[in-house]
């Protein structure tokens, strides 16, 4: 009785319309339902009932998008044709410990066309001669059964399913966006190439500016020479106009 509230407040506490996967195993059913599971759950995707008591699925919700489908240990006989009207998306049953005893119940889920795995280990109808070979030719659409195919290759865990997924997902995003490393190197390329502009031009504006101070440099030069040159000239002039004075000035004194 504790479970069955603790369940229900859980229930109750939850937002429906956002949960996907739900598991409400060892809880106790009352008249064949879950107290709080109801078609609100319209995005369930996992359920899992495992020991509830469950003796029918008559009054299971309906919930169209739930793909996996766990009733273990449960005290269902029969009534299995419900599952396609009220889940019709089913790909993975789990029966196992039920009191299905015959094929003419499992006939019943012919109409769940997606469906790809069913368990019915632990079930009475397990013990019938050629169960299996059976099974496979009046459920056309099923893969495995009781976890292996018709040639027992074990089924994969759905973890394995999903990593594998995965992993196709991110090949596929490699070859979109192409092999890794490739835009970068032409970006390095680029950047090189600029860099590379950036110096020559850096270099020419450095060389016309050292060519103009030489230029300079060179006509200030010039200009310092011709000054020296003229000074020098005046120089000269001065020396010999006192060298004609200084007879005269010799003459006078011997005339005096």
């Amino acid at each position: 009785m504790e479970m069955k509230k603790r369940i229900t407040l859980e229930l109750r506490n939850r937002a429906p319309e956002k949960v996907t996967e739900l598991v409400l195993d060892n809880c106790r059913s009352s008249n064949g339902e879950i107290e709080g599971l109801n078609e609100s759950f319209k995005e369930l995707e996992f359920l899992s009932m495992a020991n509830v008591e469950l003796t029918s699925l008559a009054r299971l919700p309906t919930l169209s998008k739930l793909r996996k489908l766990e009733l273990s240990d449960n005290i269902i006989s029969g009534g299995l044709e419900v599952l396609a009207e009220k889940c019709p998306n089913l790909t993975y049953l789990n029966l196992s410990g039920n009191k299905i005893k015959d094929l003419s119940t499992v006939e019943a889920l012919q109409n769940l066309k997606n469906l790809k795995s069913l368990d019915l280990f632990n079930c009475e109808i397990t013990n019938l001669e050629d169960y299996r070979e059976s099974v496979f030719e009046l459920l056309h659409q099923i893969t495995y059964l009781d976890g292996f195919d018709q040639e027992d290759n074990e089924a994969p865990d759905s973890e394995e399913e999903e990593d594998e997924e995965g992993d196709e997902d991110d090949d596929e995003e490699e070859d979109e966006a192409g092999p890794p490393g490739e835009y970068e190197e032409d970006d390095d390329e680029d950047d090189g190439g600029s860099d590379l502009g950036e110096g020559e031009e850096e270099e020419e504006e450095v060389g016309l500016s050292y060519l103009m101070k030489e230029e300079i440099q060179d006509e200030e030069d010039d200009d310092d020479y011709i000054e020296e040159k003229g000074d020098e000239e005046e120089a000269e002039g001065v020396q010999g106009e006192k060298r004609k004075r200084d007879p005269e000035d010799e003459g006078e004194e011997e005339d005096d």
